[in-house]
């Protein structure tokens, strides 16, 4: 059991967003808006509902925005007034308020584990929750909290998983590990984007961790990692090596993978059908269009 409480969040947000091109030329791709909200602004609410209170974002060249949409923004809300838009004004009022946000750079594309490291020193040491910006979850149980409540139990890293059809493995990293309650492994080994016939489960990472200071040592003594960048997988693989544990979180709830178009659309399609203004005429709309084929 952890006495370390999980109070900050990293969100790697410097890469390029090359499989929405060319929609990402000049906007990141984590600001991509599902219905009325940028992606990135679920994931953070996700980790606030899940009790993080500040946000660190390793941004990289192109990504201003992402600092704008948290900052305050007095021309906006100043208009917004004038209107008498007040349901608008506190919207956007509310998100520069949601957590204590910090911006680092990552000033070359050297991998996600050399992303990490860039925020490192405003960690103190500090058990920490890694969120990529392509993986939303609907669930009743933010899926950031089902992983911080699998750390508080264990007191060691652990990885989010969700299970996939064998023929799709090849995309992700597989996990090899053992049950030690229901839905929590113990992993054993990682196999990153394995042909089926040679994956050890169909259980994969989705890109949300809890990472500890053991893996951010691991990652700073790494100069490369076996793909010529400095990985996250490559030091959890070096981590069992060393014989510490390591568990795996199969997450509750819809995995919502927008990192590609199908995967946003499909995530799209999901929020809009559960919009409180938009489900009605959304849901009416696609039965027109089904009834069209």
């Amino acid at each position: 059991m952890s006495n370390k409480r999980v109070r900050k969040a990293v969100l790697p947000v410097a890469g390029f967003g090359t499989r929405f091109l060319p929609a990402t030329k000049a906007m990141p791709k984590e600001m991509m808006p599902i219905v009325d909200k940028p992606v990135i602004q679920y994931l953070v609410e996700e980790a606030v509902a899940s009790g993080i209170e500040e946000i660190i974002f390793v941004t990289g060249r192109g990504k201003r925005a992402i600092e704008d949409h948290f900052d305050v923004s007095y021309e906006l809300e100043d208009t917004l007034v004038e209107k008498n838009k007040h349901d608008l004004l506190e919207a956007v009022q509310g998100i520069s308020s949601l957590a204590k946000f910090s911006y680092v750079r990552q000033s070359m594309p050297l991998g996600d584990g050399h992303a990490l490291l860039q925020a490192a020193h405003l960690l103190a040491g500090e058990p920490v929750l890694v969120m990529f910006g392509d993986c939303l979850y609907d669930s009743k149980v933010p899926a950031s909290k089902q992983l911080i409540d699998t750390f508080e139990k264990y007191g060691d890293p652990v990885v989010g998983l969700s299970e996939v059809p064998k023929n799709e493995v090849k995309k992700f990293g597989v996990i090899d590990g053992i049950k030690v309650s229901e839905g929590t492994y113990e992993i054993k080994d990682m196999v990153e984007k394995p042909e089926p016939e040679d994956a050890p489960s169909t259980l994969v990472a989705v890109g949300k961790y809890i990472i500890t200071e053991d893996v951010f040592n691991i990652l700073d003594k790494m100069t490369e990692g076996k793909s010529g960048e400095i990985r996250l997988i490559d030091a959890f693989e070096i981590l069992l090596e060393k014989g510490k544990p390591l568990y795996g979180k199969v997450l509750e709830g819809e995995w919502l993978d927008t990192g590609d178009k199908l995967g946003f659309l499909r995530a799209t399609i999901s929020y809009a059908l559960k919009h409180e203004k938009l489900n009605g005429d959304f849901r009416r709309f696609l039965e027109e269009v089904v009834g069209r084929e």
